[in-house]
């Protein structure tokens, strides 16, 4: 007879990785909550060239400090991702605003296999005041825009409280540079097929003395023009089968004109609205080659991808 002890599933390993800058005020704190709740996960604070006593009050608190030299958080993200070895990665802000008791529901559902990104969606459960009116209209917007390209339900792309598996912190790739770095793990997750699912968590106010580095404007442009790279990168079919779709139906319109009067008279007497009709023909024609191009080139290099995958996993199985 087996013992069922000795089948059991172990535990997975889990990282708590926090990102900082400037965070001496609230460390401390979000590193003693997510030890008290993960006793046995290791915590690990980067420090992104603070200037005050970030790092200080993180290890002192237990954490294991390491500094990313490179300023921006999607160079903190990048790096923590490369270096840190474990089954699941918790990735949480360090300002104090983010409720660790929920990072067991995160884990769960990994644990369970029923999703491959768990992320905490602030919106439905954040206080009044937590939110900029504008920073939630532009989470909004951009969630609606990729929800209607991937077919997706995205409702916090913002969120900085997320946990993922190591297959997929170890496929996806990370180049955003600041804080649009939320928006690139979602979609290279999304684009690679992974299942995004969510939970509702409390988001409260800064601590008093804590400040905020966002700048909202800025970001969200920031945000939308990466967006539309990673979109020109991974959906273009999607984005140049409407831009051809919107010339071939201006064409329509501005040649109807022209058609009419060479039917009706034998001539063309608005020769500029034919030339914009042919133009615009000429461009829908043209965006549609695009769009089928890159989107066939992507296809086969998800393919190679897959393969590279597969070789390498296969690769360490036999060396186990």
């Amino acid at each position: 007879m087996v013992n069922a002890s000795n089948t059991a599933k172990p535990s997975p390993r889990v990282a708590v990785l926090i990102p900082c800058y400037q965070e001496e005020r609230t460390v401390r704190k979000v590193v003693i909550d997510f030890r008290r709740e993960l006793p046995d996960a290791e915590i690990y604070v980067y420090d992104n060239n603070s200037t005050d006593r970030t790092a200080e009050e993180a290890r002192n608190a237990g954490a294991i400090v390491r500094k990313e030299k490179r300023q921006g958080k999607g160079y903190v993200v990048a790096s923590m991702l490369e270096q840190v070895d474990a089954d699941i990665y918790v990735l949480v802000d360090g300002d104090d605003t983010y409720h660790a008791p929920s990072v067991k529901r995160l884990i769960a559902a990994l644990v369970a296999e029923e999703a491959d990104m768990m992320v905490a969606s602030r919106l439905s459960a954040s206080d009044d005041k937590s939110f900029r009116r504008f920073h939630q209209f532009g989470n909004q917007l951009v969630c609606r825009a990729i929800n209607l390209i991937f077919r997706s339900n995205i409702r916090d792309i913002f969120s900085g409280y997320r946990a993922m598996t190591k297959e997929l912190a170890k496929s996806v790739p990370v180049v955003a540079r600041g804080y649009d770095v939320e928006t690139e793990l979602t979609l290279q997750t999304l684009y690679r097929r992974h299942v995004i699912k969510e939970i509702t968590a409390p988001y409260g106010l800064r601590p008093e003395g804590s400040t905020s580095k966002l700048r909202t404007v800025p970001d969200v442009l920031k945000v939308l023009l990466r967006m539309f790279l990673l979109f020109i990168s991974y959906k273009p079919l999607t984005l140049f089968g409407v831009a051809a779709i919107v010339a071939f139906l201006c064409a329509l319109v501005s040649g109807y004109t022209p058609v009419r009067e060479y039917i009706d008279f034998r001539y063309v007497y608005s020769v500029p609205r034919a030339i914009l009709a042919a133009a615009l023909m000429t461009v829908s024609a043209l965006s549609a080659a695009v769009g089928i191009i890159l989107h066939s080139v992507n296809f086969r290099l998800l393919e190679v991808e897959k393969i590279v995958a597969k070789q390498a996993s296969t690769q360490v199985h036999s060396d186990t």
